[in-house]
């Protein structure tokens, strides 16, 4: 499917800008019309509700005027102050934020303006128009400001997109009196920018990326072509311009038709940066990633700028954040950076969850308990086949208490199902699914993150391999860094760990943690990468999202 294309604001701005200035000068000292009018809310439900666009904004309006006793917001002694002027400008540039100007060009304010300076001398139709034009100017920025800042597509609204992650609870109407000057906020609102330096930074790669398209594209790389170091090759030239960004132009002789180091360095970058196996070759996967139309990543960053829109106004100073689709898990202390690893996430069949929630435990040499499912479908069949299976796998069979229970007592056609009296587990040790360690964060999914004892498949490219729980790479590192201000020290961890004796650990304070679904991210100079929508959810929520422009 084609990027839809939009146009620029469909009146001329310079003159815009004219009528603006004469309205100034014109009601600078010398229309006489008293003080400025108030509106009340029947005048604003009325209004609102009249415009199929406006109408799911009533609130945000209401509660504007009735913060300020109901007096004009826009109008200061019977002049428009300048932050109409930045509004409407932005406006013009919605296009750069993945939106349709269309939608929020709902009012002609040229017209209005024209009304306005003609019924100069006019003190109630100006007073009228007035009233008209600010709350205009409010319904219009609270359509834009709903999209830009909570977005087009609101998850709760709509079941199959699935994201639990907290939501912002931006109030914007307090955002609106901050652009006008009546109040404070440590967010960008006064300047119309986005909350998250990760949607800025989609935003640039959104601009270079249509940018590429505009000026031609990339090209395409054969099918089946194969390079060798050292060797020239008329596809290089074409890998070349295809790798712009991941070259140090310095260092490459663009006339050349050589494989040489710097292009292979280029590709394991490319690779790296789009969650391939960085080997410097050009295998099939590689040349389908390179081959991807640019339409479908310009996509790809526009319905990822609007996941930004989801993600609560500001994170924590501290939290742990898993990008499922990255197969990564960042840790952030005093919102930056510290550490990150390599994770496992489900399978597609049990695909991890997208949610947020607060760490509180640290579990050393845990038991795994089997979840109801495996449990009914994986274990009990075999148990009632094989008496000793469990034994064979290091399980035990205990009561809800602890207690242990012998295996031939148990109904075992009854396993998994609700009611069924009995847990069974997995001891600590190096069979254990979970590893050395575990890390909860209660939530009613029973998710949470845990070592492994198949770390060979950390160094697959794909690695949706679990059950739906979040596999970590270091976990002795995680759990170190974690309890670092609670007395438990690396050596301290890894005894406790020896004696094969489950033990819980509190964290010194709750923290917070993300597990998001972004396929596509940028740097500061908006470079991109993108990564494999593996649970479909990019599909699902670009046929919502692209439908509503």
């Amino acid at each position: 499917m084609r990027l839809k294309r939009y146009p620029v604001l469909n009146f001329n701005y310079t003159l815009f800008l004219i009528v603006i200035i004469g309205l100034f000068s014109a009601s600078c000292g010398k229309t006489k019309v008293g003080a400025q009018p108030l509106l009340d809310s029947i005048y604003i439900t009325k209004y609102m509700n009249a415009e199929p666009r406006f109408k799911d904004e009533l609130i945000w309006a209401k509660n504007f005027y009735r913060e300020r006793g109901f007096k004009l917001g826009w109008f200061k002694d019977h002049e428009v102050v300048p932050q109409a002027e930045k509004m409407l400008e932005i406006i013009n540039k919605a296009y750069e934020e993945g939106l349709d100007p269309k939608d929020y060009q709902v009012v002609n304010f040229q017209e209005k303006f024209d009304a306005l300076k003609d019924a100069k001398k006019d003190t109630t139709r100006f007073k009228e128009l007035e009233k008209e034009i600010d709350l205009a100017l409010s319904a219009t920025y609270f359509n834009w400001a709903s999209d830009y800042y909570r977005g087009l597509v609101v998850p709760r609204e709509n079941k199959s997109v699935e994201w639990d992650v907290k939501r912002n609870k931006i109030k914007l109407h307090k955002a609106l009196m901050t652009i006008l000057g009546e109040r404070e906020s440590k967010y960008p609102y006064a300047e119309f920018k986005p909350l998250h330096p990760q949607y800025s930074n989609l935003k640039k790669a959104l601009a270079r990326y249509r940018e590429i398209q505009k000026n031609g594209g990339w090209p395409q790389i054969p099918a089946g072509t194969k390079l060798q170091h050292g060797k020239s090759s008329p596809v290089v030239p074409l890998l070349r311009k295809r790798l712009a960004d991941y070259i140090d132009s310095a260092a490459v002789d663009t006339s050349s038709d050589i494989f040489d180091a710097s292009l292979q360095n280029a590709v394991k970058a490319f690779q790296q940066a789009n969650g391939l196996k960085a080997d410097g070759g050009l295998g099939p996967n590689t040349i389908s990633k390179l081959n991807i139309p640019i339409e479908n990543q310009i996509r790809q960053i526009i319905i990822n700028m609007e996941r930004w829109r989801w993600i609560p106004k500001s994170f924590e100073p501290d939290y742990l954040l898993v990008n499922i689709p990255e197969y990564k898990l960042h840790v952030f202390e005093k919102s930056k950076e510290v550490m990150s690893m390599k994770v496992i996430v489900g399978k597609e069949m049990n695909s991890t969850p997208i949610f947020s929630d607060k760490m509180e435990y640290v579990v050393l040499s845990p038991y795994w308990n089997i979840p109801p499912n495996i449990l009914k479908n994986e274990i009990a069949p075999k148990v009632m086949s094989n008496p000793g299976f469990l034994d064979a796998l290091d399980m035990e069979v205990v009561t809800n208490k602890g207690s242990l229970v012998d295996p031939a007592s148990v109904d075992w056609s009854a396993a998994g199902n609700k009611g069924f009296p009995y847990i069974v587990r997995r001891r600590p040790g190096p069979k254990n699914d979970l590893g050395d360690v575990k890390f909860i964060f209660p939530n009613t999914d029973n998710i949470y993150l845990h070592d492994t004892p198949n770390d060979e498949l950390f160094s697959q490219a794909k690695r949706g391999f679990s059950h739906g729980c979040v596999r970590v790479e270091r976990p002795i590192d995680l759990a170190e860094y974690l309890l670092r201000n609670t007395g438990w020290s690396r050596s301290r961890i890894e005894d406790q760990i020896s004696t094969r004796k489950e033990k819980f650990v509190p964290l010194k304070a709750k923290l917070p943690v993300y597990l998001v679904y972004f396929t596509a991210s940028a740097d500061e100079n908006g470079k991109a990468s993108f990564f494999d929508d593996i649970y479909d959810h990019d599909r699902q929520l670009a046929s919502m999202y692209f439908s509503k422009l």
